[in-house]
């Protein structure tokens, strides 16, 4: 007899099959010509991450799949690492110096690299030994860092390949500015929200005429100490006389002229609007068109500059309350009006950007966008929910160019020397010894860094080897499916799929899965700040990582609402399959696994019949819904089967039938498939159940997926025993209507006239 605890015991079975999967290596793949390959990249979490329910989420469907695909006979890959993060990870360790009254700067960038390396040797790989416990059967010793040396040498390629196509220049751009860290920031990284703000309308006197005033409305009153013109548009009949005209820039007293845009709104504000060309990204259109001059404000930490006038050395918001003042003071403040409207913040920090003028590294988007859209237009990359194809395509057609330059010290230097006598600066995938112009020797790369996306938009194929041709990268390469969140699809989905077309000639993979946000019982997103978020591993420690898995999948929809108690449901399933394991292990004597492949279909019962139809039934389905991304309704089949049909039902009927050779037979034919079907769900208890039932056969992970027998599907049989179910069914229901105690009999009245369910009635009731 087969032995099973009386408890299932997760902690005890994770931890244990943790340590095989480990040690036998189980989820490596490599190039094999005699199968086809199912690769799928790993989003890369944060070097600073830890696991939360989005990564649990997300891993968990990968996962579902990984196994699916690896039990269906490919060689499935699951390619895992980490990302660098930039400037996530730098402001850890900022943090952690500054304990010690320490800037970046007082280190040094040599000696803070040093610093931050150490911290990464540390911390860096806690989320990956998470996302083990979560049973991820990621190919674990692949794994890769955006900062290793051979990824390192991918990157500097992408850029030295974009730079000699002039897909890759330098310029001087408004960009979006964050104060705190001190770097530029992609237009997608300064996340724009809603913010109650005001709307000052402020006279600007015309030269001359100390009676006559234009009104200008600004959100950024700071701002107009940079003002180098102010704009009405051409058809405004109010100020077509006025165009060309000089007026005087009030509190620094600095000409300005009045220009005709067509950019410029009649019906907004006053219709007449100041131009900061070195402060608003619209304005510097404006000053290209109008041959303007630029003046920046503002030094880097947002604090006024020289040019700021009296206001030097305000805090920007602190210059804002303190120009208002004045311009109310002399009078030239008209009116202040509440006012709603977009407002830029660092995605890291939350620090409200500064629209910024400055030099930059850019990658010009466009022509590298065009590919990348047709993929999608064509079908060859598909984006499940299709909803989001149209989200895709709207920033794909609209794309702007991309700032990949960063003024931090974490990260990929970027690959660009400049001579010390001004020659044009090399760009180089080695370090050089000397200018190629003047031969001069005093050489200096630039200081920033690459934007981190920039690396992570090669995660596909630079995991994989390239640029070096190699076996992996030609057999792994396309990946199939990707995984992600909302969030991400320009920062990441969208440039994977143009560095696919670019470097690769083809899209880094066929589909894209986004799944929704994980939210409380109240529908709010899951944050710390909040205070409602709850820890996956708490949640594993306390239910297990199948409950865990199980539970978050089978609520999962276009968002998934959790709460402690709903991780029960996990809890139980993965109880009832350990229980009738152990239930059917203490009654079935002897009953070899490989015989039970071939069942004698027609001799069996009905109920027999009915199950192991139900069984094949329930297998195809699951795994079309699989192949569909439908995972809740896959989850949904497998709990209606198992528990409903063959515990609560078959079960039931056969428990006086155990002696019965064909029935213990039909018991385990159905048990180990289930176990099968069940494994990429709840893959740790049915491991250890089916190492029991099939000793010495290797890894549940390595099995194959139950094959579906065609003439076990039988119509008739289901159909029969389904109309006995619902005849007990609603005898239950009345019973339980009535308060009849179970111990009490009832008489039942059925007509019979029907031939077929006399027939059916007869032969069955006795059995059930």
């Amino acid at each position: 007899m087969i032995e099973l605890s009386p408890r299932y015991n997760p902690k005890e079975v994770e931890e244990k099959w943790l340590a095989v999967w480990k040690k036998d290596n189980v989820f490596h793949a490599v190039p094999n010509p005699k199968k086809k390959p199912f690769t799928v990249v790993i989003p890369p979490p944060n070097v600073t991450g830890i696991l939360h329910m989005g990564h649990a989420l997300n891993n968990t469907l990968q996962d579902i799949l990984v196994r699916y695909k690896r039990m269906n006979g490919f060689e499935a890959l699951w390619m895992v690492g980490t990302d660098h993060a930039g400037i996530a990870t730098q402001n850890v360790v900022e943090k952690e110096i500054s304990k010690q009254g320490l800037k970046r700067q007082d280190l040094g960038r040599e000696e803070f690299l040093k610093r931050l390396w150490a911290w990464k040797e540390n911390y860096g790989n806690t989320i990956i030994h998470q996302l083990e416990r979560l049973g991820s059967s990621c190919d674990w010793p692949r794994s890769r860092f955006t900062m290793d040396d051979a990824y390192s040498e991918a990157v500097k390629e992408v850029f030295v390949r974009l730079y000699e196509k002039d897909l890759i220049y330098q310029g001087d751009r408004i960009i979006n500015w964050c104060p705190r860290c001190q770097t530029a920031l992609s237009d997608e990284e300064a996340e724009h929200q809603d913010k109650a703000g005001k709307l000052y309308h402020i006279k600007y006197p015309l030269k001359g005429k100390s009676d006559e005033f234009v009104i200008v409305a600004t959100t950024r009153p700071e701002t107009m100490l940079g003002d180098t013109a102010v704009a009405v548009n051409p058809n405004d009949e109010r100020y077509t006389s006025l165009i060309g005209q000089t007026l005087i820039l009030p509190l620094i007293n600095r000409e300005v002229k009045i220009i005709a845009d067509d950019f410029v709104s009649a019906e907004f504000g006053s219709g007449a609007v100041k131009v900061t060309p070195a402060h608003d990204p619209n304005d510097f259109a404006m000053g290209q068109r109008h041959k303007l001059e630029f003046i920046n404000i503002l030094h880097p930490d947002a604090v006024l500059n020289e040019n700021a006038g009296k206001f030097k050395g305000l805090d920007r918001f602190a210059g804002r309350k303190a120009v208002v003042a004045e311009l109310e003071a002399l009078g030239l403040l008209v009116k202040v009006e509440e006012h709603r409207h977009a407002v830029g913040h660092c995605y890291r920090c939350s620090t409200v950007v500064e629209p910024y003028l400055s030099k930059q590294w850019f990658v010009r988007m466009e022509p590298l966008a065009r590919p990348a859209l047709a993929a999608v237009k064509s079908g060859r990359l598909r984006i499940h929910p299709e909803r989001w194809e149209k989200v895709y395509l709207n920033w794909m057609e609209n794309i702007r160019d991309w700032c990949i330059s960063r003024q931090i010290w974490w990260g990929h230097r970027i690959p660009v020397w400049y001579c010390a006598s001004g020659c044009k600066p090399i760009v180089s995938r080695t370090t050089p010894t000397q200018c190629p112009q003047c031969k001069g020797e005093q050489l200096k790369q630039d200081e920033d860094v690459l934007d981190t996306w920039f690396s992570s938009w090669l995660w596909p194929f630079a995991t994989l080897g390239w640029p070096k041709e190699n076996p992996d990268l030609k057999y792994f390469y396309p990946t199939q499916a990707l995984f992600t969140a909302s969030e991400i699809i320009f920062f990441w989905v969208a440039r994977m799929v143009m560095a696919g077309y670019e470097f690769m000639g083809d899209a880094p993979f066929s589909d894209v899965y986004i799944h929704g946000t994980v939210r409380d019982a109240k529908g709010r997103k899951m944050s710390k700040s909040l205070g409602n978020a709850l820890d996956p591993l708490e949640i594993i420690d306390e239910y297990g990582a199948d409950a865990l898995r199980f539970s978050l999948i089978i609520n999962s929809g276009q968002d998934i609402f959790i709460s402690k108690e709903k991780f029960e449901i996990g809890r139980n399933f993965a109880n009832k399959i350990w229980n009738a394991s152990r239930l059917i292990f203490m009654n079935v004597q002897d009953v070899d696994i490989k015989n039970t492949n071939d069942l004698d279909f027609n001799s069996l019962d009905l109920p027999s019949k009915w199950i192991v139809a139900q069984l094949h039934t329930t297998i195809e389905k699951v795994g079309e819904s699989i192949e569909k991304y439908r995972y809740s309704e896959a989850e949904t089949l497998v709990q209606e089967f198992f528990w409903g049909n063959f515990c609560d039902w078959y079960l039931e009927i056969i428990k006086s039938q155990w002696a019965d050779e064909k029935i213990q037979k039909v018991v385990v034919h159905v048990l180990e498939r289930s176990l099968r079907m069940m494994h990429p769900f709840l893959p740790f208890v049915t491991e250890e159940i089916y190492s029991k039932l099939n000793a010495g056969q290797g890894s549940l992970s390595r099995a194959s997926w139950p094959q579906v027998r065609r003439e076990y599907v039988q119509d008739e049989s289901r159909q029969q025993m389904q109309t006995l179910i619902d005849v007990i069914g609603s005898i239950r229901n009345v019973r339980a209507q009535w308060n009849i105690k179970p111990n009490e009999t009832v008489d039942c009245i059925f007509d019979l006239s029907d031939q077929s369910l006399a027939e059916l009635f007869k032969s069955q009731f006795s059995k059930l």
